[in-house]
Protein backbone atom coordinates (compact mmCIF):
# COMPACT_ATOMS: atom_id res chain seq x y z
CA UNK A 1 0.00 0.00 0.00
CA UNK A 2 1.30 3.42 -0.77
CA UNK A 3 0.23 6.96 -0.58
CA UNK A 4 1.48 10.10 -1.36
CA UNK A 5 0.63 13.15 0.86
CA UNK A 6 1.71 16.67 -0.57
CA UNK A 7 1.19 20.00 0.96
CA UNK A 8 -1.30 22.82 -0.31
CA UNK A 9 -1.26 26.02 1.03
CA UNK A 10 -1.34 27.08 5.29
CA UNK A 11 -2.09 24.12 6.39
CA UNK A 12 -4.41 22.18 3.53
CA UNK A 13 -2.96 18.75 2.48
CA UNK A 14 -4.12 16.51 -0.62
CA UNK A 15 -3.20 12.88 -0.22
CA UNK A 16 -3.10 10.85 -3.75
CA UNK A 17 -3.43 6.87 -2.53
CA UNK A 18 -1.84 4.18 -4.34
CA UNK A 19 -5.44 3.34 -5.86
CA UNK A 20 -5.37 6.67 -7.47
CA UNK A 21 -7.85 8.25 -4.95
CA UNK A 22 -7.22 11.96 -3.90
CA UNK A 23 -8.46 12.90 -0.12
CA UNK A 24 -8.56 16.62 1.04
CA UNK A 25 -6.95 17.24 5.07
CA UNK A 26 -6.95 20.72 6.51
CA UNK A 27 -6.40 21.92 9.91
CA UNK A 28 -8.04 24.01 12.64
CA UNK A 29 -8.11 27.59 11.78
CA UNK A 30 -6.47 28.08 15.15
CA UNK A 31 -3.77 25.84 13.68
CA UNK A 32 -3.18 27.59 10.63
CA UNK A 33 -5.36 26.07 8.80
CA UNK A 34 -8.76 27.52 6.74
CA UNK A 35 -11.07 24.32 7.98
CA UNK A 36 -11.44 23.25 4.14
CA UNK A 37 -11.38 19.54 5.01
CA UNK A 38 -11.43 16.94 7.56
CA UNK A 39 -8.54 16.72 10.02
CA UNK A 40 -6.23 13.90 9.53
CA UNK A 41 -7.39 12.01 12.73
CA UNK A 42 -10.50 12.74 11.85
CA UNK A 43 -9.96 10.66 8.74
CA UNK A 44 -8.31 7.61 11.02
CA UNK A 45 -11.32 7.64 12.58
CA UNK A 46 -13.61 7.53 9.53
CA UNK A 47 -11.37 4.87 8.17
CA UNK A 48 -11.74 2.36 11.34
CA UNK A 49 -15.54 2.76 10.57
CA UNK A 50 -15.21 2.33 6.73
CA UNK A 51 -12.89 -0.90 7.45
CA UNK A 52 -15.73 -2.05 10.23
CA UNK A 53 -18.62 -1.31 8.32
CA UNK A 54 -17.49 -2.91 5.37
CA UNK A 55 -16.59 -6.11 7.52
CA UNK A 56 -20.51 -6.11 9.12
CA UNK A 57 -22.13 -5.79 5.49
CA UNK A 58 -20.11 -8.58 4.14
CA UNK A 59 -20.01 -11.12 6.98
CA UNK A 60 -23.81 -10.74 6.85
CA UNK A 61 -24.12 -11.00 3.09
CA UNK A 62 -22.37 -14.31 3.26
CA UNK A 63 -24.58 -15.28 6.31
CA UNK A 64 -27.71 -14.94 3.69
CA UNK A 65 -28.72 -12.13 5.88
CA UNK A 66 -31.38 -9.44 4.43
CA UNK A 67 -29.33 -6.72 4.95
CA UNK A 68 -30.48 -3.26 3.34
CA UNK A 69 -28.52 -0.71 5.36
CA UNK A 70 -25.44 -0.59 7.97
CA UNK A 71 -24.77 2.96 9.62
CA UNK A 72 -21.90 2.86 11.85
CA UNK A 73 -21.49 6.14 14.41
CA UNK A 74 -17.81 6.51 16.50
CA UNK A 75 -17.40 8.54 19.20
CA UNK A 76 -13.46 9.36 20.13
CA UNK A 77 -11.79 10.19 23.07
CA UNK A 78 -8.24 11.42 22.68
CA UNK A 79 -5.18 12.02 25.20
CA UNK A 80 -4.65 15.66 26.19
CA UNK A 81 -1.16 15.48 25.50
CA UNK A 82 1.07 14.84 22.77
CA UNK A 83 0.85 12.54 20.92
CA UNK A 84 -3.04 12.76 21.06
CA UNK A 85 -3.70 9.02 20.69
CA UNK A 86 -7.22 7.81 20.42
CA UNK A 87 -7.66 6.37 24.25
CA UNK A 88 -11.41 5.17 24.08
CA UNK A 89 -13.35 4.63 20.94
CA UNK A 90 -17.00 3.61 20.78
CA UNK A 91 -18.73 2.26 17.83
CA UNK A 92 -22.46 2.05 17.56
CA UNK A 93 -23.83 -0.10 14.78
CA UNK A 94 -27.48 0.58 13.08
CA UNK A 95 -28.32 -2.78 10.85
CA UNK A 96 -31.03 -2.54 8.90
CA UNK A 97 -32.80 -5.54 7.04
CA UNK A 98 -35.40 -8.23 6.93
CA UNK A 99 -35.30 -10.87 9.56
CA UNK A 100 -31.90 -9.60 10.86
CA UNK A 101 -31.05 -12.59 13.04
CA UNK A 102 -29.83 -10.51 16.40
CA UNK A 103 -27.04 -13.12 16.79
CA UNK A 104 -26.18 -12.88 13.14
CA UNK A 105 -25.49 -9.04 13.87
CA UNK A 106 -23.46 -9.41 17.33
CA UNK A 107 -21.13 -12.08 15.57
CA UNK A 108 -20.33 -9.91 12.55
CA UNK A 109 -19.95 -7.05 15.43
CA UNK A 110 -17.37 -9.21 16.87
CA UNK A 111 -15.85 -11.15 14.17
CA UNK A 112 -15.29 -7.12 12.46
CA UNK A 113 -13.78 -6.13 15.91
CA UNK A 114 -11.84 -9.28 16.83
CA UNK A 115 -10.03 -10.52 13.66
CA UNK A 116 -10.85 -8.76 10.97
CA UNK A 117 -10.55 -4.76 10.89
CA UNK A 118 -6.83 -3.82 10.56
CA UNK A 119 -7.62 -0.15 11.23
CA UNK A 120 -9.74 -1.02 14.76
CA UNK A 121 -7.27 -3.69 16.05
CA UNK A 122 -4.59 -1.36 15.51
CA UNK A 123 -6.37 1.62 17.16
CA UNK A 124 -6.75 -0.88 20.27
CA UNK A 125 -3.58 -0.99 20.68
CA UNK A 126 -3.49 3.07 22.75
CA UNK A 127 -7.37 2.61 22.74
CA UNK A 128 -10.12 0.89 25.19
CA UNK A 129 -12.93 0.00 22.29
CA UNK A 130 -16.33 -0.91 22.58
CA UNK A 131 -19.31 -1.67 20.29
CA UNK A 132 -23.44 -1.80 20.62
CA UNK A 133 -25.83 -2.53 17.93
CA UNK A 134 -29.31 -2.75 17.13
CA UNK A 135 -31.19 -3.84 14.09
CA UNK A 136 -34.07 -1.73 12.27
CA UNK A 137 -36.95 -3.84 10.56
CA UNK A 138 -36.57 -2.61 7.10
Amino acid sequence: MECVVKWGDGMSFIAETGSGHMVAMDGAPEAGGRNLAPRPMELVLAGAGGCTAFDVVMILKRGRQNISDCQVSLKAERAETDPKVFTRIHFHFTVTGKGLKADAVERAIKLSAEKYCSASIMLAKTAEITHDWEIVEA
